[in-house]
């Protein structure tokens, strides 16, 4: 049986969620170790040996093995998998919410965010590597989509492109002049500036408001747990940006219907 066009795309969607998973994975430890992302086969922590094919199939290749690389026995870190399924599941997510090459455009969206909002939780760094594109893919989205879909235009993007980076440097740059110290990360601006390149200027107080939520939230978690706050303990609030810009992608602005 032929699938539908529409289908296809859910299906790509679905189906590459692992495979970015898997690369995502690998990108988030060579990057931040300043390796070559394509520098060679991946190899087992422990016993150094090679991946070969059985070993780098997204999320079965995990399970058949039980966890264990099957030379020495190691035990591979959960996070490949952990990222592996997070991206299967925004595939799906991307898949329900939305139709046609929409659908995969989205996937693609909320992969990159995952991948920038890891690195910046386990470095607190926003890679201009990463940012930059980031904000040129969303423009090339919104002039390709402003000819498949109505509601889609370039110039909302455009503006939210600038108006995103300049909010938040203004904000750093008043925050740095009151209080004589960094509150926000350099890469912090570029990435709000790339999010309003997919949600547009109409989008980005949504994303705000989205990213204080999630950081309000671990902050009161990371209190229950340590009993104690400081005003000066860092937080990636790329992270936050980066959930906030999914939500606002998927849902649309706040008020606006």
């Amino acid at each position: 049986m032929v699938l539908e066009s529409g289908a296809v795309w859910k299906l790509a969607a679905m189906v590459l969620g692992p495979v970015a998973g898997s690369f995502i994975g690998l990108v988030s430890l060579r990057l931040p170790a300043g390796e070559q992302i394509a520098a060679g086969r991946s190899a087992c922590g422990s016993c150094q040996r090679k991946l070969g094919p059985l070993d780098l199939v997204p999320v079965l290749s995990f399970l058949l093995l039980r966890g264990r690389c099957r030379t020495c026995g190691a035990e591979i870190p959960r996070r490949y998998i952990a990222i592996e399924l997070a991206c299967l599941g925004f595939g799906v997510w991307a898949a329900f919410a939305f139709d046609g090459p929409l659908c995969l455009i989205s996937a693609l969206f909320a992969w990159w965010l995952l991948l920038i909002a890891i690195i910046d939780v386990e470095h607190f760094w926003l890679p201009d590597v990463l940012t930059l594109p980031l904000g040129a893919a969303g423009l090339i989205a919104a002039a390709g989509l402003s000819r498949l879909y109505d509601g889609f235009s370039l110039v909302g993007p455009l503006i939210g492109a600038v108006a995103g980076f300049a909010v938040l440097w203004l904000v750093a740059r008043a925050y740095r002049l009151l209080r004589g110290r960094e509150g926000l990360g350099g890469g912090d601006p570029r990435l709000f500036g790339a999010i309003g390149a997919w949600v547009g200027w109409t989008g980005l107080p949504s994303v705000l408001v989205w990213a204080g939520l999630a950081g309000l939230s671990v902050v009161i978690a990371t209190g229950l747990v340590q009993r104690k706050l400081s005003a000066t303990q860092r937080m990636p609030f790329g992270a936050f940006l980066a959930a906030g810009a999914w939500i606002t992608w998927v849902f649309g602005p706040l008020g606006i219907g």
